[in-house]
């Protein structure tokens, strides 16, 4: 995906504002039910805090879904989500990622999972993160990124050969997203990836986690997939299934983590290579039963 240049004026709006306020809104009573991504981010972000050896006073839970982000004990947290529904029933604010509400240097910690991927101007939304977090504060960050959902993709692009649409979000890679971190000025920024694999018996299901998790299509301009459309993409998706009867989907998550510049940056402890974690007794997971 090409990274927009702020210097060019506004970022174009690719997605749809109310449309996506409407999907969140639409996914907060059965959430629970669709949440095994962000939690995968959530323990991935977990790991990446413990190994920082310093307390945070003030938290921004940015994208709060149900609340679901554990802060350090005495930590007071602000939770913002584009949704009122999520914002409403997590106690928090109601805000786009890229148009934050907060004063400068009002946070010590930003954690953000699961929705950058869906901002009109992440650029910005990436600046507005740093402007918020006092010097030597941290931001921690996780989104689906570049390589996710192939077989869907594969899928697509059978049913729709003749006539293609743009279903799927454009998405941005690794590289990249370490670029944007630079160019919004965090110090010592990194990015880096890891893969969430989950089978599959048939399509709707995909499609209904993907509901669930209010990660549908809200590009704007969009089109509606036909009967006939949807007929064969079911059966394209059947025909990537194992001798099992599933079909392997992926989810390429990005983890970003950068620092307020401030003129002693903190130091975070080395990453054991041997921990096991929550993330890894998640990478393989079906969703239907047997």
């Amino acid at each position: 995906m090409q990274i927009p240049d702020p210097s060019q004026g506004s970022a174009p709006e690719i997605f749809d504002r109310v449309a996506r306020r409407q999907r969140r809104d639409r996914a907060r009573a059965a959430y629970a039910d669709a949440d095994f991504v962000r939690a995968t981010m959530l323990d991935g972000i977990a790991e990446r805090l413990d190994a920082v050896t310093r307390d945070f006073a003030d938290i921004l839970d940015l994208g709060c879904f149900d609340g679901a982000f554990v802060a350090p004990p005495g930590a007071r947290v602000v939770r913002c989500d584009a949704g009122h529904g999520f914002a409403a029933h997590a106690g928090g604010v109601q805000a786009d990622e890229d148009r934050l509400p907060f004063a400068d240097a009002s946070f010590d910690l930003v954690v953000s999972a699961g929705v950058l991927d869906q901002v009109n101007d992440l650029p910005g939304a990436l600046s507005l993160i740093r402007r918020v977090l006092r010097p030597d504060g941290l931001f921690l960050g996780a989104f689906v990124g570049a390589g996710s959902l192939p077989s869907l993709r594969q899928a697509l692009r059978v049913a729709e050969a003749e006539r293609p649409a743009a279903r799927l979000h454009p998405q941005i890679d690794v590289r990249s997203a370490g670029d944007l971190l630079m160019r919004a000025g965090f110090a010592l920024p990194v990015a880096d990836i890891e893969t969430l694999n989950v089978g599959y018996r048939d399509v709707g299901r995909l499609l209904g986690d993907l509901r669930g998790m209010a990660a549908t299509n809200v590009l704007a301009g969009r089109s509606a997939l036909g009967r006939q459309a949807l007929a064969r993409l079911a059966q394209a998706f059947a025909e990537l299934a194992d001798a099992g009867g599933r079909t392997a989907e992926r989810f390429e998550i990005i983890f970003l983590t950068g620092w307020s510049p401030a003129p002693s940056q903190p130091k975070p402890a080395r990453r054991g290579s041997g921990t096991a974690s929550l993330s890894d007794a998640l990478r393989t997971r079906p969703r239907d039963p047997a």
